[in-house]
């Protein structure tokens, strides 16, 4: 399968978004396409071979002009806007209908003022066959194509209008006597106008919704200062390498991701993070692109440059949950695809109503093409992407990734949340608090620490850091240590532990489970275990698994290591369940340290001692306790989590500093750039602020079209209240959407 993603020109409204899907699906190879109007884009998905020229093709039939995005485009590079504003158009329309109006105004004072017929002919006929060609051609587009939209309903109303005035002015001119009749110039230069300055308005209130995407572009400075042998150089971007030296001044953002190896500072990553406080940061700490020196100088070595940066798969997930549509979108475009014929069926029986009733046949023009008018389906296609574009900028503002609109949407469903334990809960930097051998010497316990630095050997997790620590530590000058040393067949054994043969002898290193399925017991070591796991510490044992030349089995020690909670994860979960929801421990730590730290944060529930590949099956239980329509969310660190992440509902990977970036980007719907817990809250809390918006716009969409179709064919709307209603209906709903930029979380409110 390859993926396209298409940018498409000249469309107006949700008409517009069905046809183009319509094309594109029957292009041979496409599997899937979803057009998004706030976007203007199309992503399609086909197989392999498939030929973009052909979408080209396909959408070009369909009466639009389409481009492809490269997908090694750089995201971070200012987008290139296409040249559409039209507002010297619109000016210059206002500037030739106004006049139009003045018998209006006129009529209000009681003067009976109206310009002669060819005067007003000469002002509304450039609006309508110049300024309005648009209509024209994207209506006859519409039409080739055995479909309809706004432009289509614009063209016939305003032409019928129009029309209408001439055969007047013509039968008028043509009778022996009579005073000219009242002309209807004004409604189609007028409604034209009202129209394209909706459009106008539209089309930059979409561009503010895009104002957090903007936001994190900029955060890329466009050069960098990069030092080689000794001697600084201020060099283009695109000129720095994986393991160039960059030497960052206070007050300057970070061109790029790497390591710090020089020098300390505090970094500044509110607009990547959320985090609204400087981060201190030293030698040997990985430092984000984009963030900002507040106070020291530091030089950094490039770890990732270009669209591998963090900041760029950043970009690249909002730019791609922006694209997607709601689950109730589709409600919409079921709508839409029968809206406009629908209205063009009314406003035919509208006009025959009131000509065979009335026997008013300029009343019924009139009449029917107020229906035609007010009828827009722009605030239809616009009621839901609006709202989810101005939604993800606001998450990733609060370093909230939002991978899956679906996932936002769901966000607000969930009724059990689970959590890992350590690194999402915890501090995830655990350290050893003791070691003690069988022998219960010195110099057992330096040889218990040697082979367990052995076979931590190369490993990341966070008990194999805090024992190579511990190794360092004890290495250093005065203190006894034994070098460490090679270690051969090493392998980690999932959810248990490692194993490895250190000086000839087969060891193994891990949890209770192994030690009991190797036929073994604490012995001597049990009373101890047993009050590090009530203290909340993790306990690992070190035995000889009994082969290789040891007869049977042998208990040769134990470490225990302790882990701090996280500062806001008490809060969190106290504010989680304060909201109502059901709030879950899984771990596979051992049940004393699981329920001592469930205990210390609040949490009720504890599944302890459960092996990485359950933790999937745990969630799915957990589902099947809920009613119907009710989600599970799982929280993790997305590496050992990744099956349980993609079980649930609604995946949330804490992604914080050490964690796994990357899987969590792959498994989970949303991705939490702070390690903090109350990050899970401040998302279930824009769920929901998401969800109302959504509710109101599509309620304002269905509205103004309920109300305003039934009132302008019952007469009581004239074509120029009809036209700025319909420019408002757009207008309004983006601006509704506009307003959860004011979203703010309930702690920061």
């Amino acid at each position: 399968m390859t993926d396209h993603t298409l940018n498409i020109d000249g469309m107006t409204c949700a008409s517009c978004v069905a046809r183009v899907e319509k094309a594109l699906r029957k292009v041979p190879g496409v599997q899937a396409a979803s057009v998004n109007l706030a976007t203007e884009q199309a992503q399609v998905s086909a197989e392999a071979g498939t030929d973009a020229q052909l979408l080209l093709a396909a959408i070009q039939r369909a009466g639009y002009e389409a481009s492809v995005v490269q997908p090694d485009a750089d995201v971070l590079a200012a987008p290139v806007r296409r040249a559409h504003d039209e507002g010297w158009k619109v000016a210059l329309a206002a500037a030739l209908s106004i006049p139009l109006m003045v018998p209006m105004l006129g009529d209000l004072l009681g003067r009976h003022w109206m310009w002669p017929a060819w005067v007003q002919a000469l002002l509304a006929a450039p609006v309508q066959f110049w300024l309005g060609a648009r209509f024209y051609k994207a209506g006859w587009s519409a039409l080739k194509a055995g479909a309809g939209n706004m432009d289509l309903l614009v063209a016939i109303g305003t032409t019928a209008a129009f029309g209408l005035s001439l055969a007047l002015w013509w039968q008028a001119s043509s009778g022996s006597a009579g005073q000219m009749p009242h002309l209807y110039f004004e409604s189609a230069a007028v409604v034209i106008t009202l129209v394209m300055l909706g459009k106008w308005l539209e089309s930059r209130a979409k561009r503010q919704t895009l104002a957090a995407l903007e936001s994190l572009r900029r955060l890329r400075p466009e050069t960098a200062r990069v030092r080689r042998h000794g001697v600084e150089a201020e060099v283009p971007l695109s000129a720095v390498r994986v393991g160039s030296e960059l030497v960052v001044r206070p007050g300057e953002r970070l061109p790029t991701d790497g390591v710090i190896i020089e020098g300390r500072s505090h970094l500044d990553e509110s607009l990547i993070t959320g985090e609204s406080l400087p981060v201190a940061r030293e030698v040997g700490q990985t430092v984000t692109g984009g963030a900002l020196n507040v106070e020291g100088l530091i030089v950094v070595r490039t770890t990732a440059v270009g669209a591998e940066t963090q900041l760029a798969r950043i970009v690249r997930l909002v730019e791609s949950a922006q694209a997607q549509k709601a689950p109730i979108q589709q409600l919409v475009d079921k709508v839409s695809a029968v809206f406009v014929p629908a209205v063009i069926v009314i406003a035919v029986i509208t006009g025959l109503a009131w000509w065979v009733l009335a026997g008013d046949g300029v009343a019924a023009t009139l009449h029917a093409v107020s229906v035609l008018v007010i009828a827009c389906p722009c605030a239809l296609g616009l009621a839901t992407p609006a709202t989810l574009m101005v939604g993800t900028g606001m998450a990733a503002r609060h370093g909230i990734l939002v991978r899956d609109a679906q996932a936002l949407e769901t966000l607000r469903a969930v009724r059990i949340v689970a959590f890992d334990k350590t690194g999402t809960l915890t501090q995830g930097r655990p350290r050893l608090t003791a070691l003690a051998s069988l022998s219960g010497t010195p110099e057992g316990d330096a040889q218990l620490l040697h082979w367990a630095a052995a076979l931590q050997s190369g490993n990341g997790h966070p008990l194999a850091r805090a024992v190579i620590e511990a190794a360092r530590a004890a290495a250093s000058p005065g203190v006894s240590a034994a070098p460490t040393a090679v270690v051969q067949g090493l392998q980690r054994v999932a959810g248990r532990g490692v194993e490895g043969r250190v000086d000839g002898r087969l060891l193994r290193l891990g949890s209770q489970r192994w030690l009991s399925e190797c036929g073994l017991d604490a012995g001597s070591l049990a009373a101890q275990a047993a009050q590090a796991a009530a203290s909340g510490q993790t306990v690992s044992w070190m035995f000889e698994p009994g082969n290789g030349g040891q007869p049977t089995p042998r208990l040769l020690g134990l470490l225990t290591f302790g882990d701090e909670p996280k500062p806001g994860a008490a809060q969190a979960m106290a504010t989680l369940r304060a909201k109502g929801l059901r709030v879950v421990m899984i771990s596979g730590d051992n049940a004393g340290a699981a329920n001592a730290m469930a205990r210390l944060l609040g949490i009720d529930e504890v599944r302890a001692e459960v092996l990485p590949g359950d933790k999937a099956r745990v969630v799915g239980e957990l589902k099947a306790s809920l009613l119907p329509g009710e989600a599970v969310a799982m929280v993790g660190d997305g590496v050992n989590d990744a099956p349980a992440l993609a079980a649930a509902d609604v995946g949330l990977a804490i992604a914080g500093e050490g964690g796994g970036t990357d899987v969590a980007v792959e498994t989970a719907g949303l991705t939490l750039l702070r390690g903090d817990p109350q990050t899970v809250v401040e998302a279930w809390e824009l769920s929901w602020a998401v969800r109302r918006k959504l509710h109101q716009n599509l309620f304002w969409a269905f509205a103004y079209n309920v109300v305003g179709i039934p009132l302008a064919a019952m007469g009581w709307l004239s074509p120029m209240v009809a036209g700025a209603a319909m420019a408002l209906s757009s207008v309004s709903v983006v601006t509704n959407a506009l307003m959860l930029r004011r979203w703010r979380p309930s702690r920061a409110a």
